[in-house]
Order: C-alpha cells, then sequence, then structure tokens
C-alpha cells in the first residue's frame, strides 16, 4: 500500500482522531474526500492526514468543527504553490524588478529596523534560503522576535527548532520553491512592509564570487494588502511543517486590522523608482 492509500485505521493512527470521528466529519461535512475501492472501501492520502492535522489544531484552538475544517480546507489550497513570492506576484499592480543581493540586504535592513523603532506587536516571517544567511542577522530576527505576535523563518536548517526568545526556525527542502526565495514580511496593525524575492537561476548561483552582485526577481511594498497575503502565504507553508504553528499564525493574522485602509501607493513607486536609479548607478 503507498502513502496515498492509507486505511482509516493508518490516518487515525497518524492524526490522533477516532475513526468514528472521522467518519463523521465525512458525512456531515464532506470532509474529508478518500477515495472508495471497488469493494467501498475508504483509502486515504497524505494530504487527507495533512488537512485532518490541521482541522484538530484548529479544534485546539478553540474553533469549531466546521469552521476548523474551512479554514483547513483553505490553508490546504494556500499551500498549493509553496511560494510565499508567488502569493503577492499575482497581485494587481505588483511591479518586479531584478536587484542585487546588495540592495536586497539596504531594503531588509530598513524593513527591520524600522520595524523595531514602530512596529507593535507584528507577525514577522523571513526567508533565507541557507541557515548561515540567517544566524548573520539573528540577533535583530530575536530582537524583533521578542515584540512581535508571531515570529517564523524558513531556511535549509536540519529540523523545527522554537529557540526561546527568538523565531521558530522552519526547515526548507532544496526542492521547495522557497529554498531560492528571500523574505522579509512585517504585518503589524499599524505598520506593513514586506521585500519578497526569488533568486533568477543560471544568472548567479548561492555560491557564486562576488556574493553581493548576485541577481533576484525581487518585489518591495508598504502596502498592506499585499503584506497581509504574504504573511498568510508563510503561515500556510508554516503549517505544512507544523500545522498547529500554522493554525497559530493564521488565528493571529485572522483578528488583526490592516495596518492602514488606503496606502500611499505613491510612497511604494517612489522607492521602486530610487532603488532602481541606485541599481544603475
Amino acid at each position: 500500500m503507498s502513502a496515498n492509500e492509507l486505511k482509516i485505521k493508518d490516518v487515525a493512527e497518524q492524526t490522533g482522531i477516532a475513526a468514528g470521528t472521522i467518519r463523521m466529519w465525512e458525512q456531515r461535512h464532506g470532509f474529508p474526500k478518500p477515495e472508495r475501492t471497488p469493494s467501498g472501501y475508504r483509502l486515504y492520502s497524505t494530504e487527507d492526514v495533512e488537512a485532518l492535522r490541521r482541522v484538530q489544531a484548529y479544534r485546539h484552538r478553540g474553533l469549531s468543527v466546521p469552521a476548523a475544517i474551512e479554514r483547513a480546507v483553505k490553508r490546504g489550497n494556500a499551500s498549493d504553490r509553496p511560494s510565499i513570492y508567488a502569493a503577492v506576484s499575482s497581485l494587481p499592480d505588483v511591479k518586479p524588478q531584478v536587484l542585487r543581493k546588495s540592495t536586497l540586504m539596504a531594503i531588509s535592513r530598513a524593513i527591520e529596523h524600522e520595524a523595531l523603532a514602530q512596529a507593535a506587536a507584528p507577525v514577522l516571517v523571513g526567508a533565507f534560503q541557507h541557515e548561515g544567511f540567517y544566524r548573520a542577522v539573528e540577533p535583530r530576527y530575536r530582537e524583533l522576535a521578542a515584540r512581535s505576535d508571531a515570529a517564523v523563518v524558513f531556511a535549509d536548517f536540519p529540523a523545527e527548532r522554537r529557540p526561546e526568545g527568538g523565531p521558530v526556525e522552519i526547515p526548507v527542502a532544496p526542492e521547495d520553491a522557497l529554498g531560492n526565495e528571500w523574505a522579509v514580511v512585517v504585518d503589524a496593525p499599524g505598520y506593513a512592509a514586506c521585500l519578497l524575492a526569488w533568486e533568477q537561476p543560471g544568472v548567479t548561483e548561492p555560491d557564486e564570487d562576488p556574493d553581493l552582485d548576485r541577481r533576484f526577481e525581487a518585489i518591495w511594498t508598504v502596502d498592506p494588502v499585499a503584506t497581509r497575503r504574504a504573511a498568510e502565504a508563510g503561515a500556510a507553508l508554516a503549517g505544512r511543517a507544523d500545522p498547529e504553528l500554522g493554525a497559530e499564525l493564521d488565528a493571529v493574522l485572522a483578528g488583526r486590522p490592516l495596518a492602514i485602509e488606503e496606502p500611499a501607493s505613491s510612497l511604494t513607486a517612489l522607492t521602486n523608482r530610487l532603488v532602481a536609479y541606485m541599481e544603475a548607478a
């Protein structure tokens, strides 16, 4: 039997949800939706197991069964494209630019320092490709995490960690799209900003010198809607690795207002122009 042909007793063992409860949810709520053998036996997939774990995590946070199922299904669909960049790049008026790593570092520091200066209780999401890149700025992220409602960072960590006083560290597999991305996302009620980028394949490589001249296709914005979309994508990706953490991030985001109703779009446009001039210099 393959990983996508699990019997209900196997699913019950992997999720901690009784087989009778799984059958009841299917009958009452149409979830999950197992395949059926010619003889009528239910067969479940690993995706079903992950979705059920998400439901259980939301139930532990106080959601009703219907609400937990709705939220879990929504989050499952959101993680079908494991990329924070892709989640935001499809928004209207988003205009990517090709930037050097040195420019991304400057924008990242500006976002992070501004968050330390004025962001109250943000949700913080970071993606670093390699663990070493994160360790170089870990003291700043620990300071940010201490002021955050929730904080998570992604890189090629060997395992998930929850260090005291720091962001939750989520490992990213080499084949994941997120493993090729750069992200700094700060979503707070009074401050929103994000920088998202992916490294263009075949142009430069992570270990190539000079490192600071590596090129990324990047999006930088202070638009609260785009920032919220990035934060939600980060929550969905965290939930793939840790359903309880994904539910925690989702619950924090669901209950907070956007930073401002109408962002100053000219601010983003002007900043993009300035960055373009910096790149041309």
